[in-house]
C-alpha cells in the first residue's frame, strides 16, 4: 500500500468557467428537442436543497435519522436569452414584435460547460458537461437604469426550480454531470452530437437513461 501524499504534479484540480448554454424548451410530447444556443451566459448557480435529518428518539437515546426528499434548484444570469426562452419566461406573442407577459411559463431543459483545470495542463485538462431537467423560471427582477459615463450592461436572472425525471434503477433525478476527463472520448463525442445536433439533426436533451445507453454503448 503506498503512502497518502498531497498536491502531486498534475493533480492540483479546479473548476473554473461556464460557456456552451444550451436551452431545450419541452415539446408536447414530453421530449427536449429542438435546442437553441444561449448566448451570453454569465453565471449557473446550482443550489441543492433538502437532504434535511429529523433526528427520533427512542427508549431514551437517539433512534435514527430520517432525511427529508433532496431538491435541486439554481440560479440562470446572462446578458441576453433565445427568443425560445420568452415562453419559459412567461411571455407570449401577441402580434410580430410585441410581447405579453403574465402568461403560461413553459418547462425546459439546460445544457452548460464548465472547465477543469490542473497545474499542468492549466484550463485544457478537461470539462463537465451539466444537464438540468424540468426546469420551470420564477418571475425575476429587471433593473433598466439611464447610460452614464459609467455604462454596463443590464444582467438578466432566473430562479429556476425542478422536477425530477425518472432514471431506471435510481431515484428520480433533475441533474446529470459527465467528465471529460473520466468519461470515454468516442461516446462523449457521440453524446455532444445530440447535445449540439449536427447539419442534418437538430439539438435535443436525451433524458437519462438515453444517456446511459450512449455512454455505455459496447
Amino acid at each position: 500500500m503506498a503512502k497518502l501524499t498531497w498536491d502531486n504534479t498534475g493533480e492540483r484540480i479546479f473548476e473554473t468557467g461556464v460557456k456552451q448554454g444550451v436551452l431545450y424548451p419541452i415539446q408536447s410530447d414530453g421530449k427536449y428537442t429542438k435546442g437553441v444556443a444561449w448566448n451570453g451566459l454569465t453565471a449557473v448557480t446550482e443550489s441543492p436543497s433538502g437532504a434535511e435529518a429529523t433526528a427520533l428518539y427512542a427508549d431514551d437515546i437517539k433512534y435514527l435519522n430520517l432525511l427529508s426528499n433532496e431538491e435541486f434548484g439554481a440560479t440562470i444570469e446572462a446578458y441576453t436569452y433565445p427568443d425560445e426562452f420568452a415562453e419559459c419566461d412567461g411571455s407570449a406573442e401577441l402580434a410580430t414584435g410585441v410581447m405579453i407577459g403574465q402568461q403560461k411559463r413553459k418547462t425546459f431543459g439546460l445544457c452548460y460547460r464548465t472547465t477543469i483545470g490542473n497545474d499542468v495542463e492549466g484550463n485544457d485538462y478537461g470539462y463537465k458537461l451539466h444537464l438540468v431537467y424540468g426546469c420551470l423560471a420564477a418571475p425575476s427582477e429587471k433593473g433598466y437604469s439611464t447610460i452614464n459615463d459609467n455604462p454596463d450592461a443590464i444582467t438578466f436572472s432566473w430562479e429556476v426550480s425542478t422536477t425530477p425525471v425518472n432514471v431506471e434503477g435510481f431515484k428520480p433525478t433533475s441533474q446529470i454531470t459527465i467528465d471529460s476527463t473520466k468519461a470515454d472520448p468516442t461516446k462523449l463525442a457521440a453524446l455532444e452530437a445530440v447535445l449540439y445536433g449536427g447539419a442534418e439533426t437538430e439539438a435535443k436533451l436525451p433524458l437519462p437513461d438515453e444517456v446511459a445507453t450512449l455512454m455505455s454503448a459496447g
